[in-house]
C-alpha cells in the first residue's frame, strides 16, 4: 500500500425531508448571504427550491439566485457567479442539483477568492489558495461531487473540458435525500450509475499490490450498482435502492476507496473529449470508452481483470487461460451497460470516427503519457477510440 493523506471534512445529512434543514446547516457553516445556484426549472417546478428558500428564510439567511446550469457546465455561467459573489459579498455557495451544479459552484467558490481568471486553476497555471464554503442539496446520484474535492468545467472557447482538484472545494455539508431522485428519467439514472461505476474502476484497476481493503470496497460498490440499477429503472420510487445508489455515488468519489493505491483516470480523460465536443452525457460516454480501454490494456494486466470478472461479474475462473475469463468480464460489463439503456459504441453515442484525431489533439498528450495501471501515449489513445468506434452493438 502506498503512503497517503486522506481528508474528508464534509458533513452528510442523509434521509427523507432533510432539505428542509438546509438553513440550519448554512448557518452552522458560517453562511449569512448565499449564492443559491441551481440548474433547470425543474428544481422550482418540483417545489424543491421553494423548500430550500423557506429553510433559508427561517434562519434569516439572505440569498441571491443564479440558475441555468447545464450538463457539462460551461465557464460562462461561472464568470457570472464569480461577479455576483464579489458584488454581493456572498459568504457561502449553496448548490441545489447534481454534479454539474455542484462543479459550477465549486469553480465559482474558487474564482470569488481570486483576482485572476478562475480558468488558471483548470489550465494548471495557478493553484487555488482559498475558496468560499460550498454546501449542496443533491438531486442526482452520479458524479460524487457532493463529497469530493474535484470539479470539472468546459471552456466554451475551444470546447476544452478540464478538471481541478483541491480539498478547498470539498463541500462543508451535503444534504442527500434519495426521494429527490425519484423523478429522474431512466436515462439519467442509468448515466449516473455508469458514472459511479467508472469512478470506482479508475481506482480499482491499479498496479498497486496488497490493497485488499480498498479492493473489497470497490467491488462492493460495483456489485451494489449492478444490483440496484435495474431495480430503480423498473421502479423509480424504490427508496432503498435509490438510497444505496446515492450513498454508493458519494463513497465512489470522495476517495476513501482510492487511498494507498495508484489510480488511473485515463477513461475519464478520453471521455471528456467526447462530452466536450458532442455535449453528450458523461455517463453515456463512459459506457462507450471504459470497456474499450479495458479491452485495450487487459493483456498487460490479465489477473487484475480476471479478478474483476470473477469477483464482480460472476465469471468462472479459467486458470489455464485467465485472459478468457478477463475478456468474459469485459463482455458482461458491456452487456450490463446495454441492459440499462447505455450505448456501447460511437454510433449509438452519436460520435464520429473521423473526429478521433481531434480528440487526440485536444487531449493534449503530445509526446507524453497518461494513465496509472498502464501508460498510454497518443497512439494508444487513438487505438482505444477506434475500439470504441467499432465495438459491435450488444
Amino acid at each position: 500500500m502506498e503512503n497517503f493523506n486522506f481528508y474528508s471534512p464534509t458533513e452528510f445529512v442523509f434521509g427523507r425531508g432533510r432539505e428542509n434543514e438546509c438553513g440550519i446547516y448554512v448557518r452552522k457553516y458560517g453562511g449569512s448571504k448565499v449564492l443559491l445556484h441551481y440548474g433547470s426549472a425543474s428544481a422550482r417546478k418540483s417545489g424543491l427550491l421553494d423548500r430550500v428558500i423557506a429553510s433559508l428564510q427561517a434562519e434569516g439567511v439572505e440569498y441571491v439566485e443564479l440558475g441555468g446550469v447545464q450538463p457539462n457546465p460551461h465557464d460562462t455561467l461561472v464568470y457570472q457567479g464569480i461577479e455576483i459573489c464579489k458584488r454581493e459579498k456572498i459568504d457561502l455557495i449553496l448548490a441545489v442539483g447534481g454534479g454539474s451544479t455542484i462543479d459550477s459552484s465549486k469553480a465559482i467558490a474558487m474564482g470569488a477568492c481570486y483576482d485572476g481568471d478562475f480558468w488558471d486553476f483548470y489550465s494548471k497555471k495557478a493553484k487555488p489558495q482559498a475558496a468560499l464554503p460550498v454546501g449542496t442539496v443533491l438531486t442526482i446520484a452520479a458524479a460524487g461531487s457532493e463529497g469530493s474535492g474535484d470539479a470539472v468545467i468546459t471552456r466554451q472557447d475551444g470546447l476544452l473540458k478540464r478538471g481541478c482538484t483541491t480539498d478547498l472545494i470539498r463541500p462543508r455539508f451535503s444534504i442527500l435525500n434519495p426521494e429527490l431522485t425519484f423523478s429522474l428519467p431512466a436515462w439519467q439514472t442509468a448515466c449516473g450509475c455508469t458514472d459511479i461505476m467508472s469512478h470506482t474502476f479508475e481506482r480499482y484497476f491499479t498496479s498497486t499490490e496488497d490493497v485488499e481493503v480498498t479492493d473489497r470496497l470497490c467491488e462492493a460498490i460495483l456489485m451494489t450498482i449492478i444490483k440496484e440499477a435495474p431495480r430503480v429503472i423498473a421502479n423509480p420510487a424504490d427508496y432503498d435502492a435509490r438510497a444505496n445508489i446515492m450513498w454508493a455515488g458519494m463513497v465512489a468519489h470522495n476517495n476513501i476507496i482510492g487511498v494507498g493505491r495508484i489510480q488511473d483516470w485515463s477513461s475519464h480523460k478520453l471521455e471528456h473529449e467526447l462530452s466536450a465536443l458532442y455535449d453528450c452525457s458523461h455517463g453515456a460516454g463512459l459506457a462507450v470508452i471504459q470497456p474499450a480501454w479495458m479491452e485495450y490494456i487487459m493483456p498487460q494486466c490479465v489477473m487484475r481483470f480476471a479478478r474483476f470478472a470473477t469477483r464482480v461479474m460472476g465469471c468462472k475462473m479459467d486458470f489455464e487461460h485467465p485472459e478468457v475469463t478477463a475478456r468474459e468480464g469485459i463482455d458482461r460489463l458491456r452487456r450490463f451497460f446495454a441492459s440499462i439503456g447505455m450505448p456501447v459504441n460511437f454510433q449509438q453515442l452519436g460520435a464520429r470516427e473521423e473526429d478521433i484525431p481531434h480528440f487526440v489533439e485536444t487531449l493534449g498528450i503530445g509526446d507524453g503519457e497518461i494513465g496509472g495501471i498502464v501508460k498510454l501515449n497518443a497512439e494508444d489513445v487513438a487505438n482505444i477510440y477506434r475500439i470504441a468506434a467499432h465495438t459491435p452493438a450488444v
